[in-house]
């Protein structure tokens, strides 16, 4: 029996600022969007251009206030093949949250303070 990773999750306040966001700090696009003819939710999948796995994005159209993230212990990591020109788009956008040198990595957050690692290639 095999398993291989599908998507991750995340429920966002703001579906459209989300999804320009993630566009314009990590490059993903929108590869498929469900929505209900009741319009009790809408799933949008974003995607690398790079391999199979997808990030979800969920609105609920009854939640009107901030995800209580605990104590955002989670995250997603992604690889970027240019690090500077990653820390300096990010530092311009205002989105780095944490930087650790040391380990030669830092975080960004999105709209709703989910944190992404950002890391260099090897």
């Amino acid at each position: 029996m095999k398993f291989k990773f599908a998507h991750n999750n995340i429920n966002v306040l703001d579906l459209d600022k989300s999804i320009r966001f993630y566009e314009e700090a990590l490059g993903l696009t929108v590869t498929s969007r469900k929505e209900p003819e009741d319009g009790s939710f809408i799933i949008v999948y974003l995607g690398d251009k790079e391999t199979s796995h997808l990030l979800e994005l969920t609105w609920l159209s009854d939640w009107d206030h901030p995800y209580d993230l605990g104590d955002n212990e989670f995250h997603l990591a992604f690889v970027t093949d240019d690090y500077d020109a990653a820390y300096k788009k990010h530092k311009e956008m205002g989105c780095i949250c944490y930087e650790n040198p040391a380990m030669g990595i830092y975080f960004i957050n999105d709209p709703d303070g989910y944190w992404l690692e950002i890391i260099p290639a090897k």
